[in-house]
C-alpha cells in the first residue's frame, strides 16, 4: 500500500518508509513524519517482531521458540517482543499486566465512574412515586446538580443535558409543591 506525500501527494519511496521516523519526498523534497506499521513494508525490509531465539539464547517464557528482548520488571521473566509491555518506567509481561501484579495494584486505574448526571435526573422523577419526599428530593437533586457540574461526566462521551432536565424538572417539582403548600395553607386559614 503506497504512502502519499503530506504536501503533494507522490507516493513516497519504500527505502524512505524503512528508515522510519521521517520520509523525504521525492518530488517536492518534503520532510514527512512517518511511522509505518512494519507489515505495509516488504518482507525483506521489514523487521521481525519475534525473531527465533538460537541455540544457547534465553527464551521467552510464553513462547519458547521466540528471542528474549527483555525481562519482567515485576517477576523477572523473559519476553519477546510480542511479550514485553512497556508499562511506566519498566517492560512487563503479560501475566504481571493481567494479574496486576506489584505496583500495577497502587495505580488504581480508573474502570468506572458514578453518573450523577443520571442520580440527579432520577431523583425527582422517582421522587413522585412518593410525593411526600418530592420536596427534599428536587433539592437534593439542585444540589448534587451544582456539585457536579464540573466534574468528568462520564468515562465515554457524554454531555450535560441530563443535568439540565434534572435542574429544571426539580425547580418546577419544588416550586410546584411549595405553592400547593402556600395555598392549602392560605386555604384552611380563610376558611377559619
Amino acid at each position: 500500500m503506497p504512502l502519499p506525500c503530506a504536501r503533494c501527494d507522490s507516493v513516497l519511496p519504500e527505502w524512505e518508509l524503512a528508515g522510519g521516523g521521517a520520509a523525504t519526498c521525492t518530488a517536492c523534497g518534503t520532510t514527512n513524519r512517518v511511522r509505518v506499521y512494519p507489515a505495509i513494508l516488504p518482507p525483506s525490509e521489514a523487521a521481525p517482531l519475534a525473531a527465533t531465539a538460537a541455540e544457547g539464547e534465553a527464551a521467552c517464557y510464553d513462547h519458547p521458540a521466540k528471542r528474549t528482548v527483555a525481562a519482567c520488571s515485576q517477576c523477572g521473566r523473559f519476553v519477546c517482543q510480542l511479550c514485553s509491555v512497556d508499562f511506566g518506567e519498566g517492560v512487563w509481561c503479560p501475566s504481571c499486566v493481567a494479574s496486576g501484579a506489584g505496583s500495577a495494584r497502587n495505580l488504581k486505574l480508573e474502570t468506572s465512574r458514578e453518573l450523577y448526571d443520571s442520580m440527579a435526573l432520577t431523583l425527582p422523577i422517582a421522587s413522585l412515586l412518593v410525593w411526600p419526599l418530592a420536596p427534599l428530593a428536587g433539592l437534593a437533586s439542585l444540589v448534587l446538580t451544582a456539585m457536579r457540574w464540573k466534574r468528568p461526566i462520564s468515562l465515554v462521551r457524554r454531555n450535560r443535558w441530563r443535568f439540565v432536565v434534572a435542574a429544571v424538572f426539580s425547580l418546577v417539582e419544588v416550586v410546584g409543591i411549595l405553592w400547593f403548600i402556600v395555598y392549602a395553607v392560605v386555604r384552611t386559614g380563610t376558611r377559619s
